[in-house]
């Protein structure tokens, strides 16, 4: 059986790979190292955003990959903050990475 790659491994090193795309990105808020929930927020530099948060396990295809589910796209930025602000009343130990591309790329493939 394989392991699942902590969440601050991903974060880190999906950050990495985003600046080797050529998109900039930053870890906005840390959360539990081990099994923190993350999301990510795509801004695409012209007011629209996309936000992005992980899969019901019931979606995912493997338990040990990580999944997305896009709930938000192309949006300003508020609406994009008031939903962080509802998963953050739930769950106050998450991962919030931001992504700057002017594509909306999230770069999950």
């Amino acid at each position: 059986m394989t392991a699942r790659l902590t969440s601050e491994f991903w974060v880190a090193a999906h950050v990495r790979r985003c600046h080797l795309e050529g998109a900039y990105a930053m870890v906005r808020r840390r959360g539990a190292a081990e099994a923190g929930a993350i999301f990510l927020i795509v801004d695409r530099l012209d007011g629209r955003n996309d936000f992005y948060v992980p899969a019901a396990q019931s979606e995912a295809d493997d338990t040990r990959a990580r999944s997305f589910e896009r709930v938000l796209e192309g949006v300003d930025g508020l609406k994009v903050e008031a939903r962080l602000a509802r998963e953050l009343r739930f769950d106050p130990d998450v991962w919030i990475v931001a992504i700057e591309d002017r594509e909306g790329r999230a770069f999950l493939d």
